[in-house]
């Protein structure tokens, strides 16, 4: 039979089947590191995940139709129904086509560092490493603010569930700062104590995603008095008094998109997926198709089944969240509402832990290549504390150092939401302007080498994609040879996703700088402009008081 079989001497035979596998897996681990080796750096990661195991993690680190439900009125405020409806098919239709070029490029360099390898990969030679360098900054501070900002979401969710059950309690935004340091503490544990777990823990929540999503869709579908399509189909809201409800359908797109964000959380991870170049860009465009099915599904539903709450109620709710009220609308019960309310708290919790895995994972890239300040502290603490390698711990492999950096920014981010909820809004808003700004200089690179043909067919060279730093041979004209990986779009198709995904972004970062209402005070300016400019800004004058002599792009290792 198949597997291991004992013989009488004490030793042990496999058989043919058992040994084909391990060859396949050996294969498949040897093709990996040689693949990071062409890209200059050392395979110290355990390659624990696979598809499926990514799939889940990319799916939950979206959740598009809890996040659907939760940020419900940003889009209703600025676009009402009808608004939502068409800015959710309008935002998925774009985002597949940015992850769509982003898989290309994930092909080409599978590695952690993502955004800013590849702009180093793509740029001309004289600007290479300060754009490449901007774009790390950039990658960097969008994923601190978007694990701060979703343990903000799943904390005041927490509160909102707390005066629906006690209406006599009066929330405090403290109490919400504690509540999201308690669910950055759950997600340390899995990131550090049963590390080892998630790629298994992974599969099962997106079984849980795909379930609590007809768990809350069935009962909401079916106890709820259902509104006219007219209404859910037709009818735009301009709740923010601009000139025009197409700028205003524009202004409300924010959460929408933001429902969308973490998709490129499997780049980040490259370094420990089996088979990357080919599973990263699989699980990207798989989750963003099957989460926006799921989203687009519970958009309409929650929409018809709004019934007679009128859009000053869902504005005003005193949960601050309008899905709660449409559950106890739907279910005339606070328990069941709490219920299923739960599943939402339970799944964006889910989420957080994969945010603190991907935004360490990229910290821990960026820092690896001296992107960082303070990195040889970083080093020594590493080096005396958890290993040799000075980053990673050696027993599971993981990133140490830098998770708990990534912990710390998150918590003293959440400080600001004690002072002031409006001023932390901006810290969730730089989440936008931060990812969507490095993944339009990765994306527009892109579009000029596969414009002018630089980027050759895989059969051109024996090698992938390979950053040459000073020091090292360049060709005559300091070129780097760029061959496509296994996964792209040939020719004109891939020419057009790659325009109308650079097109689609442009307009998303311009108006994520937006107030959300017309008349603008201290409580409804949009202070994320301030936050991305005083990030860019120091970023820059780093690098060329200091950075500029140590950072030389991506480093090679091997």
């Amino acid at each position: 039979m198949p597997g291991i079989q004992e013989v009488f001497d004490g030793t042990t035979h496999k058989s043919p089947e058992h040994t084909q596998i391990e060859l396949e897996q050996q294969s498949s681990y040897d093709r990996d590191r040689d693949e990071l080796a062409r890209l200059g750096k050392k395979q110290v990661l355990k390659r624990n995940f696979g598809f499926m195991s990514m799939l889940g993690f990319s799916c939950t680190i979206m959740v598009t139709w809890e996040g659907m439900l939760v940020l419900f009125l940003a889009g209703y405020q600025n676009g009402g129904p009808a608004g939502l409806i068409y800015g959710f098919l309008f935002v998925w239709v774009g985002t597949l086509c940015v992850f769509t070029t982003l898989g290309e490029l994930a092909s080409m360099a599978p590695t952690s560092g993502g955004q800013y390898y590849w702009v180093a990969m793509l740029a001309p030679p004289s600007s290479r490493r300060f754009l490449s360098y901007i774009t790390g900054w950039l990658n960097v501070i969008g994923w601190q603010a978007l694990l701060a900002s979703g343990a903000y979401l799943c904390a005041t969710i927490i509160q909102g569930l707390i005066v629906l059950n006690y209406p006599e309690y009066n929330a405090q935004r403290w109490h919400g700062t504690l509540l999201l340091w308690s669910v950055i503490c759950v997600a340390v544990l899995v990131n550090t104590v049963i590390v080892s777990l998630l790629p298994k823990l992974e599969c099962v929540i997106l079984i849980i995603h795909v379930l609590g999503f007809f768990a809350i869709m069935i009962p909401l579908v079916y106890m709820a008095p259902h509104g006219s399509a007219k209404d859910v189909f037709t009818l735009f809201v301009n709740g923010g008094g601009w000139q025009t409800t197409g700028l205003s359908f524009f202004v409300g797109l924010y959460g929408n998109v933001f429902a969308f964000l973490g998709t490129d959380a499997a780049i980040h991870m490259s370094e420990e997926i089996a088979n990357a170049s080919t599973n990263v860009p699989r699980s990207m465009l798989v989750s963003v198709l099957l989460n926006g099915a799921l989203g687009f599904a519970m958009l309409v539903a929650v929409l018809f089944c709004s019934g007679d709450i009128t859009a000053e109620e869902i504005i005003k709710t005193p949960t601050g969240y309008p899905f709660i009220a449409i559950f106890v609308q739907a279910t005339q019960s606070v328990g069941g509402s709490t219920g299923m309310a739960v599943v939402v708290v339970a799944l964006g919790i889910c989420a957080t832990i994969a945010f603190l895995a991907s935004a360490s994972r990229m910290t821990w890239a960026f820092a690896r290549d001296r992107g960082l300040p303070m990195w040889r502290y970083l080093n020594k603490y590493a080096h005396e504390l958890i290993s040799a390698t000075k980053k990673v711990e050696p027993r599971s492999s993981i990133p140490l150092v830098s998770i708990l950096t990534t912990v710390t920014i998150s918590c003293l981010l959440a400080l600001i939401n004690i002072g002031s909820d409006v001023a932390f809004n901006g810290v969730i808003s730089l989440t936008i302007n931060g990812l969507y700004s490095s993944y339009l200089l990765a994306a527009g690179l892109l579009l000029w080498r596969r414009c002018t043909g630089a980027i050759a067919l895989p059969t051109t060279y024996e090698s992938n994609p390979k950053i040459v730093t000073e020091g090292e041979a360049v060709s005559a004209q300091g070129t780097i040879h760029l061959t496509w990986g296994p996964f792209r779009l040939p020719g004109a198709v891939g020419i057009a996703v790659n325009v109308v995904g650079c097109l689609y972004m442009l307009i998303i970062i311009f108006f994520s700088f937006w107030p959300r209402t017309r008349e603008i005070d201290a409580a409804t300016m949009n202070y994320s402009i301030l936050v991305t400019g005083f990030w860019i800004l120091f970023s820059i004058v780093y690098y060329f008081a200091y950075a500029k002599r140590i950072y030389k792009g991506p480093l090679m290792e091997v």
